[in-house]
């Protein structure tokens, strides 16, 4: 159901953005998705183009009573960017400066419509890069990396966006404008800084973020090894870190998601292997050739195949290619995917793998698996066709199987994906009730109004939901 326009707000916002004020069909109805399978509809879409118009749109939604949601790039997949409740989109995509980069405190200053990878091409030809690399990096947004504290292949050595952020400068859902954190060493007081992080827009809006900045390693090698058992694959990951080496990056794709991705990109993966770890080293050359021979070592341990070692930069280039593509080449078996995100001891690997394959089975869907095996990070790949009817309900019903087995295996509900709208009503799985009381405690703190990003993390039961929910339209998708 689409739900009225607000007259009087659409002119309130007009009369700050101008034609950056939107309520057509078209506009409402891209940015009624992100890359999860969700989806919703928003009142009016905004493009602000700095800290002042954002500013002033919350200010406005705040005097309506209106919520609103801060959007990037629209790839998280977890539903954390779908409207809920007739909100106003804050789009932050126009706001894509790199404000000032600072190589003798090793900081940059940044919109939050900065793509990843473009700040990390940005910052290459002076030594340094923006280490968490999300698979999406190169359309996903900084800000959304706040947002949702994204990881990618190489925070296993380096960490997750939380890692890698100083400060942020936050519209708050007030209308007010703050700096979370600061460039000290030791700042004081609260880490309010941690706190934005992470929050899927449910404090307010990030206009200009304090980055990291990691110096380019002076030796990378990147490694192919490949498996005829996953149970193989698997306990080389633990033995690898058990031996005391920590890679960069720690990778481990099926035979299913080796066939797609050899098939889509020829990186010249091993189709024959019941499943492959790409592994890569960075660091001082010596250091990175040790940890070459202990890898070599460790695999031989446990049957591994084959080791290939990539050449050159180029080749180092498409064995990532591959692993980076993994989700797009599930469309040659399927047109739509489900993609998860939870995260089990790496020593329960093989054991949910096994229940998410049989999972897949009893709902009649196909599994595909490409993960950070180096932190038990899984992101199962549910592979369907959306046309099929009741396929949808499968695979939710398979989705939560899924959740639920990596949570009684020891695990917890995301990696990297965030709770959005898929997990939020799994958080009683992991957390008590008192437990998300007091999350919503600090998040009412924030907005006593609940009209940052709201009904999204924090199932119904706490006084920001049920207060918000008393004023969601007839008909919306809650």
């Amino acid at each position: 159901m689409q739900i009225s326009t607000d007259t009087k707000l659409f002119d309130d916002l007009s009369a700050v953005l101008g034609s950056r004020a939107r309520s057509g069909d078209f506009e409402l109805g891209l940015y009624g998705k992100d890359g999860s399978v969700l989806e919703g509809q928003p009142a009016i879409v905004c493009l602000p183009v700095d800290t002042e118009e954002v500013r002033q749109v919350v200010r406005i939604c705040h005097d309506h009573g209106r919520p609103f949601l801060a959007r990037g790039s629209g790839t998280g997949l977890a539903g954390g960017a779908v409207p809920v409740g007739d909100p106003v989109i804050i789009a932050t995509a126009k706001m894509n400066k790199i404000l000032d980069v600072d190589l003798d405190n090793r900081v940059a200053w940044v919109e939050p419509g900065v793509l990843n990878l473009d700040l990390s091409k940005e910052l290459s030809p002076l030594g340094f890069h923006f280490a968490p690399d999300p698979s999406s990096q190169q359309v996903c947004s900084i800000g959304g990396n706040v947002a949702n504290n994204s990881g990618g292949p190489h925070c296993l050595a380096y960490g997750v966006t939380s890692a890698h952020v100083v400060a942020i400068e936050v519209v708050l859902p007030d209308g007010s404008v703050t700096v979370l954190g600061d460039l000290t060493a030791e700042p004081h007081g609260y880490d309010l800084r941690g706190i934005f992080v992470g929050s899927e827009g449910t404090m307010g809006v990030a206009t200009k973020v304090a980055v990291r900045l990691t110096p380019n390693p002076p030796s990378v090698r990147t490694l192919l090894l490949d498996f005829a058992d996953v149970r193989d694959g698997a306990a080389t990951v633990s033995a690898i870190i058990a031996a005391g080496l920590i890679p960069a990056a720690l990778e481990m794709m099926d035979k299913r998601a080796i066939e797609i991705v050899e098939a889509f990109v020829n990186a010249g993966y091993p189709t024959e292997a019941d499943a492959v770890l790409l592994v890569e080293l960075d660091g001082l050359p010596g250091g990175v050739e040790h940890g070459v021979e202990v890898i070599r070592e460790v695999a031989a341990r446990h049957e591994v195949g084959n080791i290939r070692v990539a050449v050159d930069n180029e080749e180092r280039e498409l064995l990532w290619k591959g692993r980076k593509n993994a989700f797009g080449a599930v469309a040659r078996i399927k047109p739509d995917y489900y993609l998860h995100d939870t995260v089990v001891p790496r020593g329960k690997l093989v054991e949910v793998l096994e229940k998410v394959y049989n999972i897949a089975d009893a709902y009649d869907l196909i599994a595909v698996n490409v993960f950070h095996a180096g932190d038990g990070n899984l992101h199962p790949i549910l592979a369907y066709d959306s046309n099929e009817q009741g396929v949808m309900e499968r695979v939710h019903a398979a989705g939560r199987a899924i959740v639920t087995a990596s949570i009684e295996a020891g695990g917890v509900l995301s990696g990297e994906h965030g709770i959005g709208l898929e997990k939020r009503d799994y958080m009683g799985m992991l957390f008590s009730s008192h437990d998300m009381a007091t999350q919503d405690l600090i998040r009412e703190a924030f907005d006593p109004q609940g009209l940052a990003n709201p009904l999204k993390v924090l199932p119904s039961g706490s006084r920001c939901s049920d207060s918000f929910r008393q004023h969601v339209p007839e008909g919306a998708w809650v």
